[in-house]
């Protein structure tokens, strides 16, 4: 170790500070000018680039998603590959279960009440282990036999009661399912989750607005699962019946598939993934998706519009018959109020119905994929000019599957079989109830199983030696960048540095330095306009350098809401304090070099409004913070004072969650610098739990941070799993027993993975945690300990 002496560097302080700045700017920089804080300038940025991307993505679509148009039968199989990526991002996923070979209509019905002569009736079918399928049918036709077998699948906002007439909450022209009915058609009529909250809460946790749909897709999204993909298992759970039972003689008539609003959404995909559905009628939904970032969050598909926008997935349907109707539906106006007493946490989002514009320009792109395989006449456009009847897709429907005359609507008497059945509120919510207790239930499994799952993937690895690891970490580091944070393209941008001075005292002095990420957007697509990507913070300097000295770097994160200068303030009497201790400014005087960048966290729906942008192209708010670090770890291994082997990380709060997320996909190479070690503190724990967890108090799930949630990293990788690839670089956790983060059962469960993982490596020198009584908040003992000894920088007694 090479050891310095404090003293000696007091005693030639002429010698020490050649190297020091001292002038207004650092050099080689141009000032800094700006007049909005840093992370307005920073998250505005990001936003606006993350929107541009979102604009061009259609093109993006062009690129990725292929189709072999030579021959229909070519045309099918190549759909094939497309079909495993919609099923993964929309997590259709798990194998259906075998459904009884139903013998009589009662094994699989139960008589309720008549329509005239068409009898409805309760229906459920097994969908998932523990999840079943549930709502309403007509089996037998007003006038002879069955023409069709049709779906019908509602706006969330509708109930199959309402769609079959059996209460007055619709108008007679939007009982969709009883207008298939009166045209002969045996009709079944699913329930879909909706946007109430009356079950989205745990008793002994809290109650919330988080509609149903959002509350699943909080359990879900962690675990690969969504709404949207338990739905379309619904729908093709009730297929598998409608084909493969004894129930019906009628197997031959066409299945239809008839989506209103937000049902729609559950048709298109349902009839992408399956052949079997000979007629898909989206009514109200069909249109271009790069706004999805402003809809409800249970719209939030990630990687979605990376290949399928609506176009793509009616290209998925050719060459079958598809209708689609611009229609009018009911908006959503943003999450359910939230009563006394009731938890107002639930992510902001409305809908709208979209305009004549840009539904022609979505069909136009649709007409193009049908067009290449000559199947064009089996698309139809409902209103493409003006507004039309709701009648006008079924009619067109009926048309284009040769069903016979539209028939117009009559009296619909309901003849009550049981004096003491009435179908009323309470039993709607009894089955919206069941509904989401059997989803919830089914992600609290997944949850229980997802620690194997991560073991059987994580355990092929090779750990024979560190050399061998590496090789195997470069393998998951790339996984987890693309599948888990998303991937973009290395900065663009020259540095373009411009820096001000901010800090001047006896021990060291401090500039605020803004750097270039992009300035241009990353898509491959013609530019119409730009946005520009920064990466900002402090760089503290110690006034003690020697001529020609390269010191470590200590790279110091703010959490959530914060800024650099809480990481820097030493006034007790001010709130950073009493989370940061002033950590930067104890570091740097103790010889360090720190740099303390601003990440864009910061803003509450200004950050996350990023997240929701970036999703549907397979991004993340990290995605742009990964980019940002690399810049910047470039931009300081250009510095004369700066150690480019010697940098490492230390960040609390959410900036642990940077700890566990940046640097372990930023390792040194021989192209850019890296980070040489990680601290994470006041945040490693069992991550997954954390996220998924419906009976937990310490969950994601009942707390306002809606953009937490990170596709399907309970199946891919845990922090135990992350930090094992910090190795062999140094990593270390700081946890204090009275962090409200989580119980320290779940860190020391999670820790102990990785204490193995080094150990098995003969790195176990190289991974620490300190256990220390306290809250939330930087310790600042064992964790400078650590710093000194990994970054070979003496203590300050030596």
């Amino acid at each position: 170790m090479r050891c310095y002496s404090i003293l000696a560097m007091l005693l030639f302080p002429a010698v020490l500070c050649a190297q020091v700045p001292s002038e207004a700017e650092l050099p080689e920089t141009a000032p800094l000018n700006i007049t909005d804080e840093l992370h307005v300038v920073m998250t505005r940025g990001m936003s606006d680039h993350a929107r541009q991307e979102l604009e061009q993505s259609a093109q993006l679509r062009q690129q990725n998603f292929k189709l072999d148009t030579s021959s229909l039968e070519a045309y099918e199989a190549s759909k094939a590959p497309h079909r495993d990526q919609l099923r993964q991002i929309i997590g259709a996923v798990d194998p259906r279960v075998p459904h009884p070979q139903f013998q009589t209509i009662d094994d699989f019905l139960r008589p309720e009440v008549s329509l005239d002569s068409a009898f409805q009736r309760d229906v459920t079918w097994p969908v998932l282990d523990g999840v079943t399928g549930t709502g309403l049918q007509v089996g037998d036709s007003i006038t002879g036999e069955p023409v069709a077998n049709v779906i019908v699948l509602g706006d969330f906002a509708h109930t199959p009661e309402a769609l079959l007439g059996l209460n007055k909450s619709l108008p007679p022209v939007r009982q969709f399912a009883r207008r298939f009915v009166e045209q002969n058609c045996a009709v079944f009529v699913p329930a879909l989750l909706g946007r109430g909250n009356e079950f989205s809460f745990h008793p002994d946790i809290k109650r919330t607005n988080l509609s149903h749909r959002e509350y699943i897709y909080r359990l879900g999204h962690e675990l690969g699962r969504h709404p949207l993909g338990y739905e379309v298992q619904k729908v093709l759970a009730l297929v598998d019946v409608i084909e493969e039972s004894a129930l019906f003689d009628g197997t031959q008539n066409p299945l239809i598939l008839f989506g209103v609003g937000d049902g729609g959404s559950v048709a298109m995909l349902a009839a992408a993934l399956d052949p079997r559905i000979d007629a898909c009628v989206v009514h109200g939904y069909f249109g271009p998706r790069e706004s999805v970032w402003q809809e409800p969050i249970d719209r939030n598909v990630w990687k979605q519009l990376a290949m399928f926008g609506d176009a793509e997935l009616a290209a998925m349907i050719a060459p079958r018959v598809l209708v689609v109707d611009r229609g009018e539906i009911p908006v959503v106006t943003g999450p359910p109020q939230a009563a006394e007493g009731v938890a107002r946490i639930a992510a902001p989002g409305v809908s709208r119905r979209f305009t004549l514009a840009e539904f022609r320009r979505e069909y136009v792109r649709a007409e193009a994929y049908y067009s290449r395989i000559k199947a064009q006449g089996s698309l139809y456009a409902v209103g493409l000019t003006e507004d039309s009847s709701p009648d006008s897709c079924i009619k067109t429907v009926m048309s284009a599957l040769k069903l016979g005359a539209f028939q117009q609507p009559g009296e619909w008497t309901i003849l009550d079989n049981d004096p003491e059945h009435e179908r009323t509120f309470s039993f709607e919510a009894f089955r919206e109830q069941q509904q989401v207790q059997e989803l919830v239930r089914h992600t609290q499994m997944l949850l229980h199983r997802s620690d194997k799952v991560r073991n059987k993937l994580w355990e092929v690895g090779d750990r024979s030696s560190v050399d061998a690891w590496t090789k195997s970490a470069e393998t998951y580091r790339n996984r987890v960048h693309d599948d888990l944070i998303g991937r973009l393209p290395k900065p663009t941008a020259p540095f373009n540095p411009r820096s001000r001075k901010v800090i001047d005292t006896e021990t060291h002095v401090g500039y605020e330095v803004m750097l270039d990420v992009y300035t241009q957007s990353t898509s491959k697509a013609p530019q119409t306009n730009t946005a520009t990507v920064i990466a900002g913070g402090i760089l503290l300097i110690p006034r003690n350098l020697r001529e020609g000295e390269r010191r470590p770097v200590v790279v110091c994160q703010h959490g959530l809401e914060g800024t650099p200068m809480d990481t820097i303030t030493t006034d007790k009497t001010q709130r950073p304090w009493g989370a940061y201790k002033g950590f930067s400014t104890q570091l740097v005087e103790r010889g360090f070099i720190v740099y303390a960048p601003q990440n864009p966290y910061k803003g509450y729906d200004d950050f996350r409004v990023i997240q929701r942008q970036a999703n549907p192209l397979g991004r993340s708010l990290f995605s742009y913070i990964i980019e940002q670090h690399r810049q910047t770890l470039n931009w300081l291994a250009t510095l004369p004072y700066v150690d480019r082997d010697r940098i490492g990380f230390y960040g609390l709060s959410y900036g642990g969650k940077t700890a566990m997320r940046v640097p372990p996909l930023l390792p040194p190479t021989e192209t850019d610098a890296g980070y040489c070690l990680s601290i994470c503190s006041a945040d490693f724990n069992e991550w997954i739990r954390k996220n998924a967890s419906a009976e937990d108090r310490y969950s994601y799930v009942y707390t306002p941070e809606y953009e937490i949630w990170e596709w399907n990293m309970g199946h891919l990788a845990g922090y135990s799993e992350l930090a094992s690839l910090m190795a062999p670089r140094p990593f270390m956790v700081e946890r204090g027993h009275d962090d409200g983060v989580a119980p320290d059962d779940w860190v020391g469960w999670e820790f102990a993975r990785v204490r193995r993982h080094y150990d098995k490596l003969g790195l176990g020198d190289r991974t620490e945690i300190e256990w220390f009584n306290g809250p939330h908040t930087i310790n600042a003992q064992g964790t400078f300990r650590f710093l000194h000894k990994q970054l070979n920088w003496p203590l300050p007694d030596q």
